[in-house]
């Protein structure tokens, strides 16, 4: 049995650690963080922590590198406060994309965050909807690997589903689009691509399934740039599509993404707030929050329960 429960919270999202901390009815831990004039960053916690199970909440958000380096510090100074566990919850996982060698002389910088945070001392690593799911197995500690289909679905859910089909922007989405599609009961397409240079990117050339006349969802993990989304989009009405939706977890949302976004085809975008939108907004916008979610598997985890109850 580990300690009291305690939630210290990064500057990367600390409105959804506060949400998290209401619903369990915990405080958010006393810390706080120096950055010195030569970029160094100093994290110091204020309350005791010895023999606690501490929680430390930070997603991937700019200034990125900035995150990543105050959640190790952060994880650091728990350890050598005597802290009993300590729970590294990551709801967007830095560098996801990054899970491969596809490339000579790359670093496989998915697994190197796996391991810098195993050396920083967590014992224990809460996430949400890898780009690979294979990335949990890069760490040597336990991985609570959640996922967003309950809430995004439920909230499709509210609408009306008739003449709706699901749609997976290229072969590799179909196993996550399938979880979509088996709790909805809706029928399923994907986009085929292929590439037709040495260096082109891959481009959309046919559907498998049937989107003529259809209200189409699009499934995906998360949305940078909007490129491939407007793409795939556009594709879909050339196919005769009636209208276009966009559902996914993560808001990555670079650089010129909302504007593009806010001149697409698509009618509405639905996503969670595993990331802030530091003033990035839209009409089309509809925002779900994964707060109850992460606070009942903290719970669960705090209590010794089972975590795969919540993916019923």
């Amino acid at each position: 049995m580990h300690g009291p429960l305690k939630i210290f919270a990064g500057r990367s999202h600390k409105k959804l650690a506060e949400r998290i901390c209401h619903i369990l009815d915990v405080h958010l831990g006393d810390s706080e963080v120096v950055k010195f004039s030569n970029e160094n960053l100093m994290v110091k916690i204020n309350e005791n922590v010895r023999g606690c199970d501490v929680y430390v909440f930070q997603t991937s958000a700019p200034p990125v590198h900035e995150g990543i380096i105050e959640l190790l510090i952060t994880i650091d100074a728990l350890k050598h406060a005597s802290a009993g566990r300590i729970t590294a919850v990551v709801p967007y996982f830095p560098y996801v994309r990054s899970d491969k060698k596809d490339k000579p002389r790359i670093s496989i910088t998915a697994r190197l965050m796996a391991d810098l945070l195993e050396t920083a001392g967590a014992d224990r690593v809460v996430t949400m909807d890898l780009h690979s799911p294979q990335i949990a197995g890069f760490f040597r500690i336990p991985v609570d690997h959640l996922q967003a289909v309950p809430i995004i679905a439920d909230h499709l859910q509210q609408a009306d589903l008739t003449n709706r089909v699901l749609v997976a922007g290229d072969a590799g989405e179909a196993k996550e689009v399938g979880r979509y599609a088996n709790r909805l009961h809706l029928p399923m397409a994907i986009i085929d691509k292929r590439r037709y240079g040495d260096d082109e990117k891959p481009k959309p050339a046919h559907v498998i399934g049937d989107v003529d006349g259809k209200h189409c969802i699009i499934v995906d993990d998360e949305v940078s740039t909007g490129r491939t989304l407007i793409e795939a989009a556009n594709f879909l009405k050339e196919k005769g599509a009636l209208s276009i939706t966009a559902a996914f977890t993560h808001p990555v949302l670079a650089g010129e993404a909302v504007a593009r976004l806010q001149k697409s085809v698509i009618e509405q975008f639905v996503f969670c707030d595993t990331i802030p939108l530091q003033g990035k907004q839209s009409e089309k916008f509809r925002v779900l929050s994964v707060s109850e979610l992460f606070a009942k598997a903290i719970r669960r985890i705090h209590d010794g329960d089972s975590i795969s109850q919540l993916f019923r």
